[in-house]
């Protein structure tokens, strides 16, 4: 087995030089708080007509043009979402009380 080299130093972070400034972090919040507002519009709009067939079903949203795609199979709901969107942000839920997907 080799052994490490003691002549390295090793503190902090792993990459420091890819650190976030405070203002940036602030900015993808921003965004993230955007994004997730766009796509609850659309989870609002559609959850109670969805609910009722189609419980605990997975529901991809892509908020931009308002496009959803269900499945009970999470794994075929982001399939076809990447299919039609696929340089998009999406947003993943469970079509029931929730709206989580797993468990917590």
């Amino acid at each position: 087995m080799s052994q490490l080299s003691s002549n390295r130093v090793r503190k902090g972070r792993v990459f420091p030089e890819r650190r976030l400034s405070p203002e940036e972090k602030a900015k993808r919040r921003a965004e993230n708080e955007i994004f997730y507002r766009n796509c609850r519009v659309v989870f609002d709009r559609v959850q109670p007509e969805l609910i009722k067939n189609y419980y605990d079903w997975f529901i991809v949203i892509e908020p931009e043009s308002g496009d959803y795609f269900i499945d009970p199979d999470e794994t075929v709901a982001r399939k076809k979402a990447r299919e039609n969107h696929p340089n998009s942000k999406r947003l993943i839920m469970r079509i029931n009380q929730t709206e989580t997907c797993g468990r917590i």
